[in-house]
């Protein structure tokens, strides 16, 4: 979550179904974790004598050459989370956070995957000390990625943490006890926060990438519907936070 699970909650899962409605089509699902080999396990499996496992994948970045990407669907960038009532209360900006006494800034312990962006932003504004780093690739299976804010935010391990948009919403939002402050955080020189999203078909299907492509034309309104009611914190085509 909240991109998709085994019982249809997340907003792929929500997209996937639209699209359906709409063609007409029946739903089915094939999963397999989003790790190393997704798309050769998925869009490019099959069987001798069977069909492809699966046609489309629901989220992408809009520029992977693992897979044909559509024309984007949304955009959303890296937000700073933490909780209501504490050290950071006040703060809704980078520059606010930056503005803050040096004293209390190193004291903050900063929740970040590695090899992400977050960690190139600690480390450009002097601040990679605070960085509490997490693993991009874990390997239990009980392990998801709103973890961070959900269990070790939440209970004050770490004092915030920045972590990609649509998983800093949706966890941000759920989050009662502690009640929980959403930042999105803007692209600055030397650190890409934002990212487009697209969908992904296999390469040499142009028909089928057309026919995903009007789908996401003509139901844009729709499909940001879906996407706010997750709190994905969205951008415009400037990369400005849309209100």
């Amino acid at each position: 979550m909240p991109f998709s699970n085994d019982r249809k909650e997340g907003f792929e899962n929500r997209i996937a179904e639209l699209f359906a409605q709409k063609l007409g089509w029946k739903l089915d699902y094939f999963s397999f974790p989003q790790r190393m080999g997704f798309v050769r396990n998925t869009l490019r499996f099959k069987l001798p004598g069977e069909e492809y496992r699966c046609d489309l994948v629901i989220g992408v970045p809009a520029k992977w050459d693992q897979v044909s990407p559509t024309k984007p669907y949304y955009r959303s960038t890296y937000a700073l989370v933490y909780a209501q009532g504490s050290k950071l209360d006040g703060v809704r900006s980078a520059k606010e956070l930056y503005a803050l006494d040096p004293k209390l800034l190193r004291s903050l312990r900063i929740g970040v995957y590695d090899r992400s962006p977050a960690t190139e932003w600690l480390n450009k504004h002097g601040l990679a000390d605070q960085g509490v780093p997490y693993r991009m690739m874990n390997a239990d299976p009980g392990y998801y990625p709103g973890q961070i804010i959900a269990e070790d935010l939440a209970s004050g391990k770490i004092d915030a943490a920045v972590v990609w948009g649509p998983i800093a919403g949706y966890f941000a939002k759920r989050s009662t006890q502690p009640k929980m402050v959403l930042v999105p955080l803007l692209s600055e020189p030397g650190v890409n926060f934002d990212y487009d999203i697209a969908m992904g078909v296999r390469h040499g299907e142009p028909q089928w990438k057309a026919t995903v492509e009007k789908l996401i034309d003509d139901n844009r309104d729709r499909i940001e519907q879906i996407l706010r009611e997750y709190n994905v914190p969205l951008l415009d085509a400037q990369g400005n936070v849309k209100s």
